[in-house]
């Protein structure tokens, strides 16, 4: 058995210019990146050789617990997507994508070349930006009470709060749906396609103020991009209470559906 397995980044086509490029890269965990098959103008995987003993479907599973090690990855990987849409349409695949070998890499390019072919077509000219619409209803102003604590029993005074609170929490939604709206407006008068995605929970959501509703990427070409920013930018003015964050532009990993892979 081959102590090498073959790692691919994306699909691409394949030009003389971008394989001298990518000599000059380092993949995940350091390896070289080159392109697979080497030569011809057609279809080419964007590929490195690793190390079976770390990618190989039990132990790439340990690996991938291992939070150093999967953040040195996805860096890698997406160092290295990214250098290539620089240059050429790139469709994006998965983290950790690996096949026995580049013959079998060749063999799921080959079966998938009519789905690539047209994808790619499909992302030229285009570029990725990401939505997020985040709710902090601390940072929206209370609506009026009525009668004073004082005036109120212990248990009343809760009951209220807890009626307040929810208002509060309602009214910010509301406010949010409002953002969101203008967003898919933005969305349908500039971008080509829209990807949701599920909102971010957990520790996943820990670094930003708020709650996330709304986590949605759009696929725009390449010279609407900043009409496109702007427009989204402005669907939160005015909007207290709700925040819209906006990042890119990216290769476009959202809308890069591959046919199954299988090591």
């Amino acid at each position: 058995m081959s102590d090498l397995m073959t790692y691919v980044y994306g699909v691409t086509r394949a030009d003389d210019a971008l394989a001298e490029r990518l000599t000059a890269l380092e993949g995940v965990v350091g390896a070289p990146v080159r392109l697979v098959p080497e030569g011809g103008d057609g279809l080419a995987l964007v590929a490195s050789s690793v190390p079976a003993v770390d990618f190989r479907e039990q132990a790439l599973r340990r690996r991938l617990e291992d939070l150093d090690w999967l953040t040195e990855v996805a860096r890698a990987h997406h160092g290295i997507v990214e250098a290539v849409a620089a240059h050429a349409t790139v469709l994006p695949l998965r983290l950790a994508t690996v096949y026995l070998d580049d013959t079998r890499a060749r063999e799921v390019l080959d079966s998938g070349r009519e789905f690539f072919t047209d994808r790619l077509a499909r992302l030229s000219g285009h570029v990725e930006w990401g939505v997020k619409v985040y709710v902090d209803p601390s940072a929206a102003p209370e609506a009026p009470t009525g009668p004073a604590e004082a005036e109120l029993s212990p248990g009343r005074s809760y009951l209220r709060g807890r009626r307040q609170q929810q208002h509060h929490r309602d009214t910010v939604h509301q406010t949010a749906q409002r953002a969101a709206e203008g967003i898919e407006a933005a969305g349908r008068a500039y971008a080509a396609e829209r990807a949701r995605h599920r909102v971010q929970q957990g520790t996943l959501a820990e670094s930003a103020a708020g709650e996330n509703v709304v986590n949605d990427a759009y696929l725009v070409p390449l010279e609407r991009g900043e009409a496109f920013r702007a427009e989204v930018a402005r669907a939160a003015d005015g909007l207290a209470g709700v925040r819209v964050e906006i990042t890119g532009p990216w290769a476009p990993y959202s809308f890069a559906m591959a046919p199954e892979e299988t090591a």
